[in-house]
């Protein structure tokens, strides 16, 4: 189920918009989804809070506040990982809404077919996100655990804890080393190690300050001295090369 939310403070835009995604869900009988109206930034940030959050959002700019920016970076602190295009009139905002790792950004008016090829994009994103898994061993059985919903990796005693967006997985006891089991997530260009026995994801990570990475859930990890200044340039590296949108 493909759930699309649409923000807009105009009306006629609002609806616009989402008859427009509703008509994107029409042509992809593939899909099935359901399309949400929001007149407004706090509307939309209610849902969200209620549990209701989204895989793609359309959210116009330039509202009164909260605007597009600032629900957006509202959203990622609530742990929404779903895809944002941003809609405007006005190109200014475009290096605001990089704050926000917005998939995209659409200037009104929005023409059809250029909206459904960038939707087609973003869908297209999605699944290979949900596709993306490792498989832990663990004490009830093996379970998959999707790379997009993994936030860290830890070693615990003599267990790999997974930190997830949606709770904890503990692997059964280690048989070898640390970095040998994390090499399934270490090849993907998500996954930072940070010392012996840490591996981060660097999609959720909303900034660094010194030493220390910001979470999009609002927590904090300290870093290592000696791996703190590789993982700010990787980090940097991993958003400015576009692998994060």
């Amino acid at each position: 189920m493909l759930r699309i939310s649409v923000c807009d403070d105009e009306p006629e835009q609002l609806e616009r918009m989402a008859r427009l995604a509703e008509a994107y869900l029409a042509a992809r009988p593939e899909l099935t989804g359901t399309v949400a109206r929001f007149d407004s930034g706090r509307a939309l940030l209610a849902a969200a809070e209620a549990g209701d959050g989204f895989e793609l959002c359309l959210l116009d700019v330039i509202m009164p506040p909260p605007d597009g920016i600032e629900t957006g970076l509202r959203l990622r602190e609530l742990g929404e990982d779903g895809e944002i295009i941003y809609l405007t009139a006005s190109d200014g905002y475009a290096v605001d809404s990089y704050d926000v790792r917005a998939f995209f950004y659409l200037l009104k008016p929005v023409e059809q077919k250029r909206l459904f090829r960038v939707l087609d994009q973003a869908v297209d994103k999605l699944r290979k996100r949900r596709e993306e898994a490792v498989v832990v061993p663990t004490r009830g059985g093996a379970r998959r655990v999707p790379l997009e919903r993994i936030r860290y990796v830890e070693r615990v005693g003599r267990v790999m804890r997974y930190c997830c967006t949606d709770g904890v997985v503990d692997s059964l006891t280690l048989r070898g080393s640390f970095r040998e089991k994390a090499e399934p997530l270490l090849a993907d260009p998500r996954f930072h190690l940070c010392g012996a026995s840490f591996v981060l994801n660097l999609q959720h990570v909303a900034g660094v300050e010194g030493r220390t990475a910001l979470l999009d859930d609002g927590s904090r990890i300290f870093l290592p001295r000696a791996a703190a200044a590789a993982f700010k340039e990787a980090w940097g590296r991993f958003w400015l090369e576009g692998r994060g949108l």
